[in-house]
């Protein structure tokens, strides 16, 4: 089915975009990333949520009621998460929305504790490195994954018009 809906979420620390750790993460704030998601969700017709929390519980939560909210994906980075929360990986597992993980830096260029993420084998894939593009990488793997296709969304877009 075609995916009409998408669940942006962001974790830990993410809020502190744009002024945290600028050489590594960059100078957009949070929410210009929000403004790039939305605009690149509306190019590709889709209904797109942004949330960020610093609080797993919450995280967990909107993970658990995507599907019954509508969404058909969700693009996550779980920040600080990603390498030791059994939780948010146990709920990813449990969930029928297909999830991809994303990450600003290139997590495995990093420190060793960065390299290994407990997300990752009940996610979908994993996009990092890429900055602000890693979250439209990521929208666009759900595209693709909703669209059953393995045709580029680029590609769609223009034959759309």
């Amino acid at each position: 089915m075609p995916l009409r809906a998408a669940l942006v979420l962001h974790g830990p620390n993410l809020n502190l975009l744009g002024t945290r750790e600028p050489a590594v993460y960059g100078r957009a704030s949070l929410d210009d990333v929000d403004k790039l998601i939305r605009d690149h969700a509306r190019d590709l017709g889709v209904r797109v949520d942004c949330r960020q929390s610093n609080a797993e519980g919450q995280l967990i939560d909107w993970l658990q009621g995507a599907e019954r909210a509508g969404f058909g994906g969700i693009v996550f980075n779980p920040g600080a998460f990603t390498h030791y929360s059994l939780a948010l990986r146990d709920a990813i597992a449990g969930i029928g929305v297909p999830v991809v993980e994303v990450h600003l830096s290139n997590v495995h260029g990093r420190e060793e504790f960065r390299r290994h993420s407990v997300i990752a084998p009940v996610a979908r894939g994993q996009i990092s490195g890429f900055g602000p593009l890693s979250y439209l990488l990521g929208l666009d793997a759900l595209v693709v994954i909703g669209d059953g296709t393995a045709s580029s969304p680029r590609r769609r877009r223009a034959a759309r018009r």
